[in-house]
């Protein structure tokens, strides 16, 4: 049920302001769901709105950044949660990051009805020499035909007008390595403005206060640009009418929650979709004296989003990069690797002589069940393995241990740069993340998104049980393309999952059942999402390991 779908970005039809609102506006919202994911979500929006305006997607920008004021103004401040204390001062900083997004939205307005209409005059040219060549062509075959019963070759036919953009469109299978060149240079780049925003002594209430204003976007050089002239009063009236356009939106379909489906204990008949193996030869296995258990697996961490970009000193020059990962806690640097996945308009590998992300644009790899496009997640095929060398004593113990993936958005694509162990509580069955606030602290303070998680199931097989899948519901609120990760070491398996969309993230959000097994009313709840789905194994794509555990 995330509040978004991906707008499919490269050389497509632009759109105009009134098309992109409709589309930001369907989404679904539930508000079974407790506030603290949407606030979450509400992040992530913002954090993805403001990479995308970075790298000079207007029409996506706008877009993300209606969705989260509709979201916000709509239908946070009416959630069941709104008035406990602690969400309330959430809540008021969501607001406040309306009305700067709401600014923003003014001074892209005029600039994405300015590129649609160039583009519907390219338009209207086109079909101009179509029909004035449709016409020559018709005239010459007739004389043709008069004088001989040759055939006449037919003219080239008129293409399509190129979409005003300066990006190119990739592949993920033929640019694999491009794509992790691409993401190494841009993470440390944000790395490099991210310290120096820190060395200047920029406290982060400022800092987050300058960057939802669009401080590091180039809004102010952005309102000198426009063509009309926007005095602050007109500004501020354009606003207030967004808003009222936002508030007053009745477009948006939004789930009540009211009904739930009925379910029967059918545990006899019930059984988990069957997902291919992916089997690791010459695997570590734990100790043999490890007992099994066919009891279902949970992981209680909370999702987090990624944090707006951190703002840079003063005179921080605006060519170099805005965000950046700063040194982790405690990490532990691998290098791993990478592979890239999205649909190319030409299938040469690209030019690499400017690694830009604005330069290039990944386009999705595939596709939910409704349809909706998802972005490429990039894993390091080296994670895993890392992952359960640190999971081994609990392994050994017979506990189960989980990690959270996150990463960044590069070019419309996802790359997992960080694996973060957080604190937590195992037993044979569950693992549990305690000191949440820890973990959002760092993911927040180091700009990083939330693309899904891990855990281990140390002597049961790979697959994804009932508080698993209640588990990652709440990741995949967050962002459709969020993954769960399962490692059955003593098996030599491991899968890469999300929920279906329909049915699974219904079914699972609409569940009210608790227990560590129950069944659900559908089968196909789950899939794999390795290809051919959205996840890509990027051999070179660096990792860092961040364990928050005390020690």
């Amino acid at each position: 049920m995330a509040p978004r779908t991906i707008e499919e970005t490269g050389p497509s039809r632009p759109l105009n302001v009134e098309q992109i609102v409709k589309k930001a506006q369907n989404f679904d919202y539930n508000p079974l769901i407790p506030l603290k994911y949407w606030l979450r979500t509400a992040g992530t929006l913002l954090k993805e709105a403001e990479i995308y305006e970075h790298e000079g997607n207007d029409q996506q920008t706008y877009l993300l950044l209606f969705r989260h004021a509709q979201l916000v103004i709509r239908n946070l401040s009416t959630h069941p949660d709104a008035r406990q204390g602690k969400n309330r001062l959430a809540l008021a900083q969501a607001n406040k990051d309306v009305d700067h997004g709401l600014m923003k939205l003014e001074v892209l307005k005029p600039r994405i009805n300015k590129r649609y209409e160039r583009y519907e005059q390219l338009l209207h040219d086109r079909d101009t020499r179509r029909a004035s060549a449709s016409a020559r062509e018709a005239s010459r075959s007739r004389e043709q035909k008069a004088l001989s019963n040759q055939q006449v070759p037919s003219q080239r036919p008129i293409s399509d007008p190129p979409a005003d953009s300066d990006t190119e469109t990739l592949a993920a299978g033929e640019n694999r390595d491009l794509a992790v060149k691409l993401a190494h240079k841009e993470i440390r780049r944000r790395a490099t403005a991210r310290k120096a925003t820190r060395q200047a002594g920029i406290s982060e209430e400022v800092e987050h206060e300058r960057r939802t204003a669009g401080v590091w976007g180039n809004w102010e050089e952005a309102f000198t640009k426009n063509d009309e002239s926007i005095d602050q009063d007109t500004l501020s009236r354009q606003m207030q009418n967004v808003r009222l356009q936002v508030s007053g939106s009745t477009s948006a379909e939004t789930r009540n929650g009211s009904s739930r489906p009925s379910f029967e204990s059918q545990k006899s008949n019930y059984h988990y979709p069957a997902v291919p193996e992916h089997r690791d030869s010459g695997s570590w296995k734990p100790s043999p004296q490890v007992s099994s258990s066919l009891d279902d697996y949970s992981l209680r961490s909370t999702p987090t989003s990624l944090g707006a970009p951190e703002l840079p000193p003063k005179d921080y020059d605006a060519d170099r990069p805005r965000n950046q990962n700063a040194l982790p806690l405690r990490p532990e640097k691998e290098a791993l690797s990478a592979s890239s996945t999205l649909f190319n308009l030409d299938q040469n590998p690209a030019p690499q002589q400017d690694l830009k992300p604005s330069t290039f644009t990944f386009k999705p790899s595939a596709y939910l069940e409704s349809g909706t496009p998802l972005r490429t997640i990039f894993l390091p095929p080296d994670l895993r393995h890392r992952f359960l060398s640190i999971a081994l004593p609990n392994t050994r113990a017979n506990l189960e241990t989980c990690g959270i993936l996150c990463g960044t958005l590069v070019s419309n694509a996802l790359f997992i740069s960080k694996l973060v162990i957080p604190d937590q509580e195992s037993t044979s069955d569950t693992c549990e993340t305690i000191n949440e606030s820890q973990l959002f602290d760092y993911v927040d303070g180091e700009d990083l998104m939330v693309l899904g998680w891990i855990h281990t199931h140390p002597t049961q097989t790979c697959f994804m049980s009932s508080r698993d899948l209640h588990t990652h519901g709440g990741y995949q609120v967050m962002m459709p393309e969020s993954i769960a990760i399962v490692c059955a070491p003593s098996k030599g398996d491991w899968g890469v999952f999300r929920l279906t969309d329909p049915p699974g993230m219904k079914t699972v959000l609409n569940c009210t059942q608790t227990g560590l097994f129950h069944p659900h009313a559908e089968s196909n709840i789950y899939t794999d999402a390795l290809r051919p789905g959205h996840v890509y194994e990027a051999k070179g794509l660096e990792f860092d390991v961040v364990d928050l555990r005390p020690h």
